[in-house]
This record gives structure tokens, sequence and C-alpha cells, in this order.
């Protein structure tokens, strides 16, 4: 091979790996701009009617003019790591208030688990199981129904609903136990 073949094939590798990079680039930030896009102003307000909505579940159907119970809510996204650590703590109140609270947990983002492929129902059940998730989980909605109602500041969002279904407590980011069991003792009084 003479230095002319060389220089031309190391200018067209070059060429090509500028080109990927490019490539990886604007996939990643098409990713992070669907990431926040969420609504992160929905309408939800503490102390305000709670929005009604129902969707298929894990534990079967759930409409939240007929729950006769509180109900913790929780809008996460499958790829979100503040979500997915909050599991282990909705778990643990899940195993506490489960028989006495409603719990949903509703997927609220249109990335799926990889951070940039779009969100499906194997997201949400990969989200499940890869996280031991003991609560029941919504099904995908694509058109992200419950999240434009409820999501405020990011992932994940917390909303917990008295018996009157008036909006007791919403957060968003990852809430220690302690919160979370205060408030839920709070609509359980």
């Amino acid at each position: 091979m003479n230095q002319r073949t060389l220089a031309i094939l190391s200018l067209v590798v070059i060429v090509v790996l500028i080109g990927a990079g490019i490539v990886y680039v604007k996939l990643h930030q098409s990713q992070l701009q669907n990431a926040s896009s969420a609504p992160v102003n929905a309408a939800a307000q503490m102390g305000a009617k709670a929005p009604e909505f129902s969707l298929p579940t894990t534990a079967g159907p759930f409409d939240l003019a007929t729950v006769d119970k509180p109900v913790f809510l929780e809008i996460f996204a499958t790829w979100c790591p503040h979500c997915q650590r909050e599991t282990t703590v909705i778990n643990q109140l899940y195993a506490a208030y489960g028989s006495r609270v409603a719990f949903l947990a509703v997927p609220g983002s249109d990335t799926g688990m990889d951070g940039a492929s779009p969100e499906s129902q194997f997201d949400v059940l990969n989200f499940q199981i890869r996280f031991k998730v003991k609560y029941p989980l919504a099904a995908y909605d694509p058109n992200l129904t419950v999240a434009k109602l409820y999501l405020k500041g990011g992932y994940p969002t917390i909303a917990i609903i008295d018996r009157n279904k008036t909006i007791a407590y919403l957060n968003s980011g990852e809430v220690p136990y302690k919160e979370l069991a205060a408030a839920l003792n709070g609509v359980l009084k």
C-alpha cells in the first residue's frame, strides 16, 4: 500500500468516526430533550381536588373515582435513576400501608428504559422485574394522560390523595421513607 492510499484510508476513517460522533450526540440530545419535555407544571395542586383518571394496572383496573381509601400515586420514568432507587422506599411503604392505602405507579415518560428508545409496555415490565417492584404499576399510556395531570418538577412525582379525593401531599424527587410515612399517617387519621 502506498502512502497516498494510506492517507486516503486514514481520512475516510476519520470522517466516519466524526460522523458517528455527530450521530451519537444528536441522538443523546434528542433523548435529553424528550426526558426534559415532561409536563413539569401539571394542573394538580396540593389541597385541591385530585384530577380523576382510570387505567389498567398489574393489579386490575384502577379508577380514582371509585377508590374508597387514600391513594399513593407515583409518576415515574423507567430510565430515571431517582425512580429506580425510590422503588425500595415505596416497596417498604407498600408492605406497611398496602392494606389501608391504594398504591399505584404510573409511567410518565415517552423515553424508554435505555434512555434512547421510545417507552413501551416492555420497559414497564422490565422496570418491575429489575427493581423488584411489589406495588401495582399502570400499563404504559403513550398519551401520558396521568403524567400530564400530576407531574410536578420531575421524576418521580409522588401524590397522596385522601379519601375525599383531595391532594394531601405532592412532591418530586427522591423522598425519604419517614416523610412519606408521615404523609400517609396524616391521611389515615
